[in-house]
């Protein structure tokens, strides 16, 4: 499959405990995969990683992994990708991840998930690019993530018009045509990577 662009996914090594978020991500995998949207994530065979990335190839659909070397064992790299680069450390897993994607997506996950969504969102609100970043929000899963946002602009920490960047959805399908608008308004950029 030749993408019309990629978007990098960030999601639990986990499953958590209720099965609407594995529904909800493999209808985003086979989303992507039928919509020719190329897929960058963490490299990981479990967990909602492992549900995306198997729903995706299994429409046909590209799928890219980056993990670093430490976590190759831990969370089991997957081996059926389109391509996995293995990688020294989350700095440079982090900066392959940016560099091969031109949209950010978050869905159900921990700690990491936050911490690399934020960097994300971070990096446009500081202009070092202009790619937009979603949450898909399965069962409200980001509501508490949301109101902390708005809690911060309240406070003035946080410009509204960062917050008001923040493409959120429940429904996968309409964020990804939101993800793709932003994208399509955008100058074309390469997808070598």
């Amino acid at each position: 499959m030749n993408p019309r662009f990629r978007v990098c996914v960030f999601c639990g090594a986990r499953a958590g405990h209720r099965l609407e978020y594995a529904l909800a991500v493999r209808e985003l995998g086979r989303l992507l995969a039928r919509r020719a949207i190329g897929l960058v994530y963490g490299g990981g065979r479990i967990g909602l990683m492992g549900v995306l990335a198997d729903s995706a190839l299994e429409c046909g659909g590209e799928v890219i992994g980056v993990i670093p070397e430490a976590l190759v064992a831990m969370e089991q790299a997957h081996a059926g990708l389109t391509r996995l680069h293995v990688v020294r450390d989350m700095h440079e897993r982090k900066a392959l991840m940016h560099e091969s994607a031109q949209a950010f997506l978050a869905l159900p996950g921990g700690i990491g998930t936050f911490e690399e969504f934020c960097e994300a969102l971070t990096w446009s609100a500081i202009g070092y690019h202009s790619k937009p970043c979603g949450l898909l929000n399965v069962d409200g899963y980001f509501e508490p993530f949301l109101a902390m946002l708005d809690h911060a602009v309240a406070e003035g920490f946080l410009d509204p018009a960062v917050r008001g960047s923040v493409l959120v959805d429940e429904d996968s399908g309409r964020l990804l045509e939101r993800l793709e608008r932003v994208v399509a308004a955008e100058a074309p950029q390469s997808l070598e990577k």
